[in-house]
């Protein structure tokens, strides 16, 4: 895919919302991916505008004759299918996955679901309700799942809460870090072995995966800090994987795109583990960074397609779930 495939005419995408900013823990990402997105549409002459959900209302958007919006809200409100709802209402076109797609990425543990009910590699967990958070349930956990182990919550992402469990006296401390931010938490197998990254692009029989990313982190740390503010992570892209090995990631990341019903774009992260070379599905973004330091662009790029190409190709992309007109009133 190279800058000349990209071929759009800007004036019918008429006039255009980045949604960034929002309330999530995510917000600052989200500005920085928002900003990125609308210097390269303004760049390739697209009639784009900032718009923060947090500090408009959303039926501006209609009362000022947006025609679509480029999603970069990160996380709640944004990544989890509310936002998407509130566009299918305004009947607003908008960028990547729909309404339940959303809301099931973004909630690892009906993500794991999925995947496990379509027979997709994903490491074995145990989810814990509030009432289950007791000393006695903590402390069989590491006897189901092994140690080390990892304690997340189900529906932040940024690895934001997220702890590695080394031993018993861990647990403790993991979850109360992870139900600060919800009531849940989501304990996961750890893979011990190599972290990889994978975008895809389209909708459908047409989706693409994009060249794979292998990601080499400080000390493993793989975290908030070093993924958004230091230069100490390393990319490879091409990844350097054997092509069989290529090529098998990028199988599962599209089935586990579509077994979710996702459109538009999306990127799925996966562990490969040291011991056997068998990948594990972690999570999909449904609404991946896009940021000096973030991963589909670095990908796409590596597959030919500039920053500013990708963004116009996602935006001439936006859909409804239900399309304009589509609908209609009163039972038959």
């Amino acid at each position: 895919m190279s800058h000349k495939d990209v071929n759009i005419d800007v004036q019918n995408l008429g006039k255009v919302a980045v949604l960034m900013g929002g309330t999530s823990a995510e917000r600052e990402v989200s500005l920085m991916s928002g900003h990125g997105v609308l210097a390269a549409l303004r760049s390739r002459g697209v009639d784009a505008h900032a718009f923060d959900p947090a500090e408009r209302d959303m039926g501006e958007l209609r009362r000022e004759g947006f025609a679509r919006c480029f999603i970069t809200l990160h996380g709640r409100h944004g990544e989890d299918g509310t936002v998407q709802g509130a566009l299918e209402l305004l009947g607003i076109p908008y960028t990547g996955p729909g309404v339940l797609a959303s809301a099931i990425a973004m909630d690892k543990v009906m993500t794991k679901r999925m995947w496990i009910a379509e027979g997709l590699p994903t490491p074995r967990y145990v989810c814990l309700t509030p009432e289950q958070q007791t000393p006695e349930r903590l402390r069989g956990v590491p006897d189901t799942l092994g140690l080390p182990l990892i304690v997340k919550p189900p529906h932040e992402g940024s690895s934001i809460g997220v702890s590695k469990v080394n031993g018993y006296s861990d647990m403790q401390a993991a979850v109360a870090l992870s139900a600060r931010y919800e009531p849940e938490v989501l304990c996961e197998e750890f893979i011990e072995g190599e972290e990889v990254t994978c975008p895809v692009l389209g909708t459908g029989a047409e989706a693409r995966a994009l060249p794979v990313i292998r990601i080499e982190a400080p000390n493993g740390a793989y975290d908030y800090q070093n993924k958004y503010f230091t230069d100490e992570v390393k990319y490879h892209c091409p990844s350097g994987l054997p092509e069989a090995e290529e090529r098998e990631i990028q199988r599962l990341v599209l089935a586990s795109y579509r077994a979710l019903g996702c459109r538009g774009w999306g990127r799925a992260d996966l562990m490969i583990r040291a011991s056997d070379r068998k990948p594990f599905l972690l999570e999909i973004n449904t609404s991946p960074g896009m940021t000096g330091h973030s991963l589909v662009p670095m990908s796409a790029r590596a597959a030919g397609l500039s920053y500013e190409d990708l963004c116009l190709l996602l935006l001439a992309g936006a859909a409804l779930d239900s399309p304009a007109g589509t609908l209609t009133g009163g039972a038959q």
